[in-house]
């Protein structure tokens, strides 16, 4: 969807199909909701490296024996931090596409690889709540 997205229609699209969603093109040269969109480029290459260490210290989590909820929740941070990484270093931006909203107010564009990073580290809150639990008996 992203690569149909960039390539077949024009920046800033929009294209209404619900009536709390929009398809659209835009691009993010931030962090999460376009933190330091505008610091002047090196954030780039900033971000481009944390994605990469991040990547890195995941793929050495991943190595170890653990539980599913946390490999599952480690896998998707990983694949949406690899997944806007890739966009960063081809395009200098991260292309999102996903827009929700209710009535004038919209929540911030975002796309796939940021669903993932969310829901991952979500799984990884959740799965910490469940193993403090049950050390506690």
């Amino acid at each position: 969807m992203k690569f149909w997205v960039h390539e077949y229609t024009p920046f800033r699209w929009s294209q209404p199909v619900t009536a709390f969603f929009n398809l659209v093109h835009v691009w993010n040269q931030g962090a999460a909701f376009s933190f330091l969109a505008d610091a002047g480029g090196w954030q780039r290459f900033f971000f481009l490296v944390v994605a990469l260490l991040v990547s890195a210290w995941l793929v050495w989590v991943l190595r170890k024996p653990l539980r599913t909820a946390e490999g599952l929740g480690y896998s998707l941070v990983l694949g949406g931090a690899l997944g806007n990484g890739l966009d960063r270093a081809m395009r200098g931006y991260v292309v999102d596409f996903l827009d929700f909203y209710w009535q004038d107010w919209h929540w911030p564009a975002f796309n796939i690889a940021d669903i993932g990073i969310v829901c991952g580290a979500l799984l990884l809150v959740l799965s910490s709540f469940k193993r403090s639990g049950s050390n506690a008996s």
